[in-house]
């Protein structure tokens, strides 16, 4: 992990504990870096409910509840899963807001519609979710990096607005 990651990681749980808000993570082609980067932050077991790795579509719907059918219509790679991954983190560990990350991280898995570097992210309150898709350069690390940074980002700005 960068030193860049862990201050963000660091700034996320300044603005947490101020809010005294705590923030969950639903985590696929990331394979939990959101949450080490968070989990390497003195004190964030004040802040940090719960982090999921759901690498496999069965998991997903078995822990996270994200309905089959919608992995079957849209990918296990779209916005709308990413919504149902971070719905069902924050239904199941009660915290306050959630990020959630399913992406192609390669070298091998991309597609025309979904090349590698292609990672969705849904983000914040369990009545206001936002979702967006990155396209990230570089290999499967700088991807994973990418990510971890672009989601921890996202949960700062959140943070900042409430």
């Amino acid at each position: 992990m960068t030193e860049s990651t862990y201050l963000l990681a660091e700034r996320l749980g300044q603005l947490l504990r101020g809010l005294k808000h705590t923030v969950t993570t639903a985590e696929s082609c990331t394979g939990g870096g959101i949450g080490q980067a968070i989990t390497l932050v003195p004190g964030s077991s004040a802040w940090f409910e719960a982090g999921y790795i759901t690498y496999s579509n069965r998991i997903k719907s078995k822990l996270l509840g994200v309905p089959p059918a919608l992995i079957e219509t849209h990918g296990a790679v779209s916005e709308p899963v990413v919504l149902a991954m971070a719905a069902g983190a924050i239904q199941h560990s009660a915290a306050n807001y959630a990020v959630a990350v399913s992406g192609v991280a390669g070298p091998d898995g991309g597609t025309p519609n979904k090349p590698v570097g292609t990672v969705c992210f849904a983000w914040g309150a369990a009545d206001a979710l936002q979702a967006a898709t990155v396209h990230f350069e570089g290999d499967r690390h700088d991807v994973r990096e990418q990510s971890v940074n672009f989601a921890l980002l996202k949960l700062i700005r959140l943070c900042e607005q409430s």
